[in-house]
C-alpha cells in the first residue's frame, strides 16, 4: 500500500535538486502562508504547490491529501464562524469576519501540509537526512531521528489497519457515524498498536547501535550534496516568496 509521503521517482529538475534548497522552497512558501493576510496570495502560494507538484509527477500525491485535509479545514471553518462575531452577519451565526478569518485559517491548514509533502515525495529521506548533516551541519543523531519517524508514519498506519481488520472479523463495527462511539472503539486498538511500535522501536535502536550510530560524522557519507546554479536560484525564488508574503 502506497502512503501519501512515498518518495516518487523522477527526472524532473525538483527531484534532481538538493535536498536542502527543496526544504528551502517548503519552508518559504509556509512561512509566506503564515505571514500573508491577502486571498489572491494565499491562493496563489497553494497553486504554485500544486503547480510543482504536477511539474514533478505527485500531483495525486496532493490530491489525496486535499481529500484528506477538507473536511478538516471544514471544520476549522464552522468553528470560526462560531466563535468570530465581527462584522455584518451573513447567514444565521456566520458573519463577515467570521468567514474571512475562517477562510484565511483553512487555506493556512492546506498551504502549510501541501509544501511539507510535495518535498518527501520528490526527496529520498536517507538524502534528507544527509544533505542537513553535510549542509546545514545538523547533528546526525537528529536528522535520523526526524527521518525515522516519517519511515514509521506507513508503518504504523498498516499496522492500524491489520488490527482494525482484526477486530472486524470479531464483529467489532468500526465504521458507526456516531464520534463518540467510534473514539470509544479506537482506544483499545491503541493499546496493541503502542505495544508494537515499542518493539519496532527497540528493535531500529538496536540495529542502528550495532552498525555503528554514534560514530556517524559528516564526513561518514560517501554521497556528496553540493549546491549548484539551480539551488542558488531556488534560494533567490525563496526569498522572493517570502518577500511577497511579508508584503502581500
Amino acid at each position: 500500500m502506497l502512503n501519501v509521503i512515498d518518495y516518487v521517482p523522477g527526472a524532473s529538475l525538483l527531484h534532481r535538486m538538493n535536498p536542502v534548497s527543496k526544504l528551502a522552497l517548503a519552508a518559504s512558501i509556509i512561512l509566506a502562508t503564515f505571514l500573508s493576510q491577502s486571498w489572491a496570495m494565499l491562493v496563489g502560494l497553494l497553486m504554485l504547490t500544486l503547480a510543482l507538484g504536477a511539474y514533478a509527477g505527485v500531483i495525486t500525491r496532493l490530491v489525496s491529501l486535499l481529500k484528506v485535509l477538507t473536511p478538516i479545514a471544514l471544520l476549522m471553518l464552522i468553528l470560526q464562524l462560531a466563535f468570530v462575531h465581527g462584522g455584518n452577519q451573513v447567514l444565521l451565526f456566520a458573519t463577515t469576519e467570521g468567514l474571512a478569518t475562517g477562510g484565511r485559517a483553512c487555506l493556512r491548514l492546506v498551504g502549510v501540509a501541501l509544501p511539507l509533502v510535495l518535498v518527501l515525495t520528490v526527496t529520498k529521506l536517507t538524502d534528507l537526512a544527509n544533505a542537513c548533516v553535510e549542509v546545514l551541519h545538523v547533528p546526525y543523531k537528529y536528522a535520523f531521528t526526524f527521518t525515522t519517524a516519517l519511515r514509521f508514519v506507513p508503518i504504523f498506519t498498516q499496522e492500524m489497519n491489520a488490527i482494525m481488520e482484526a477486530q472486524t472479523a470479531r464483529g467489532v463495527e468500526f465504521d458507526t457515524r456516531n464520534p463518540f462511539k467510534k473514539m470509544s472503539l479506537m482506544l483499545p486498538v491503541c493499546i496493541p498498536l503502542l505495544v508494537t511500535s515499542v518493539g519496532k522501536t527497540d528493535a531500529t535502536a538496536l540495529a542502528a547501535e550495532q552498525r555503528g550510530f554514534y560514530l556517524r560524522t559528516r564526513e561518514s557519507s560517501y554521497k556528496r550534496y553540493p549546491l549548484r546554479a539551480a539551488d542558488a536560484m531556488a534560494f533567490v525564488f525563496c526569498a522572493a516568496i517570502i518577500a511577497l508574503g511579508f508584503i502581500f
